[in-house]
């Protein structure tokens, strides 16, 4: 997989033309930049398999995390409807998607065969196609957001098949029973002599949590554990997921029953964030926390992967304009944030996954994507341009006072966050996309 294959011409007339847009912007690095960026995913990470799916590594981890896997190839979905090699290769990522979460929905890495290669020695229900099996929100909910992008992109529906709909009733039927952790739950994860962020106290079941209507998480989408287990980017990433099933149910299969079920659930852990999920800060007024347990505890803090405070509109929960995002977004983006760095270099938010003081270029790439001016937009660009190593390519964290020190040289996610952001200052957004196809579709 680490073979570089040819580009597709569509991908290299797409370069092209975001390249000339860069250089008029007297931006020649950045036009380099996202050469390789952009490329990177395609020539680096795919493998098509025999059985049409598509196995997609994160970088330098030999396994296909069903998150990373998702975002990897969103920004494809640009060429997927003039391009059908590329729009099989994404329908090839979601059937392997549905595969896996067939296999076992609490898992959040696979194997791309039952090698029994990863995390083997946690103490939790695994198998020999599970690289990890952290249960993560976000794991389930980025192979749903990325089906119903490629349906709306292309117009197909193949995908829509039985496996597809079968893993969908198993997404339902696990987010039911985590809304009532305490009682129903049968995942436990525990792994031996690790840091406190890589297991679950309590044996494996996590800190204790009341019912809020919100639905349990065990881990963040750095894989890190939850301090407290209602994650509330991560329920939010649920509620507009839950919106497109109901809507593939409705459009698609027909089916009401499904369709009602879906906005039911979606309707529930939304009244939980309203309830739970939000406090009143003294000078901000009322902001999202981060994480709660449904018992009075909140954990007020940012972290840099998606699903974060910080990618609420790019999940499409509420507009960049909403006045609680705005108090919510001034307070991850200050010191105020214990995972808020400024330095000699940078400035922006890290992670717990991360050393201290180390900047993420996922985080970045988000600020730049949900900000309000597209000078805004070109000032994070160039950050992310000055912090590179040198290298070409995006990082996992960096130093925030000298760049050459990070961590992950290869790492797929964060190449295709910077590309979207690139693209989105051309005007070539995923929003706009979808977008531009709805008004075409009422204008004719």
């Amino acid at each position: 997989m680490t073979n570089e294959a040819k580009l597709p011409a569509s991908m290299s007339k797409l370069i092209e033309q975001v390249s000339d847009e860069l250089l008029k912007e007297q931006r020649p690095k950045l036009a380099a930049m996202f050469r390789d960026c952009f490329s990177n995913t395609y020539q680096t990470t795919i493998q098509r398999l025999k059985d049409g799916s598509t196995f997609v590594i994160t970088g330098d981890i030999p396994a296909m995390w069903l998150r990373d896997s998702s975002a990897q190839v969103r920004a494809y979905l640009l060429l997927a409807s003039e391009d059908s090699s590329l729009a099989d290769m994404i329908e090839g990522v979601v059937k392997r998607q549905m595969q896996y979460i067939q296999l076992d929905p609490y898992a959040n890495a696979f194997n791309i065969e039952p090698t029994s290669a990863g995390h083997q020695q946690d103490l939790t229900q695994m198998s020999p196609w599970i690289w990890e099996r952290k249960y993560e929100i976000d794991s389930l909910c980025y192979p749903i957001q990325l089906s119903y992008l490629l349906w709306k992109a292309t117009g197909r529906t193949a995908h829509f098949n039985d496996a597809y709909r079968s893993a969908v009733r198993e997404i339902l039927h696990l987010w039911r029973i985590e809304q009532d952790h305490e009682m129903k739950s049968p995942y436990r994860f525990q792994r031996l002599n690790c840091p406190p962020t890589g297991t679950l106290t309590r044996d494996g079941k996590g800190s204790p949590v009341g019912y809020t209507g919100m639905t349990w998480s065990g881990f963040r989408p750095s894989d890190d554990a939850c301090s407290y287990g209602y994650l509330i980017p991560a329920n939010m990433f649920a509620v507009v997921v839950l919106g497109y099933i109901a809507e593939i149910a409705e459009q698609v299969w027909q089916d009401a029953s499904l369709s009602l079920e879906s906005t039911k659930l979606a309707a529930e852990i939304k009244v939980g964030i309203e309830a739970f999920g939000t406090i009143e800060h003294p000078k901000l007024g009322t902001m999202f926390a981060y994480e709660t347990d449904g018992l009075g505890n909140f954990n007020l803090m940012d972290d840099a992967n998606v699903p974060s405070l910080l990618s609420i509109p790019y999940l499409g929960y509420v507009a960049e304009s909403d006045p609680v995002y705005q108090h919510t977004r001034s307070f991850i983006l200050s010191d105020e944030n214990p995972y808020f760095y400024k330095g000699k270099a940078a400035q922006g938010i890290g992670s717990p996954h991360t050393p201290d003081r180390y900047i993420w270029h996922i985080s970045l790439a988000v600020q730049g994507l949900t900000a309000s001016s597209r000078e805004e937009k070109l000032r994070i660009l160039d950050m992310l341009a000055d912090t590179d190593a040198g290298t070409g390519l995006m990082h996992e964290g960096f130093h925030v006072d000298d760049p050459s020190q990070y961590t992950r040289p290869w790492f797929s996610w964060a190449n295709s966050m910077f590309s979207e952001l690139v693209l989105d200052v051309c005007g070539l957004s995923i929003k706009k996309l979808l977008r531009d196809r709805v008004n075409a579709s009422h204008s004719s």
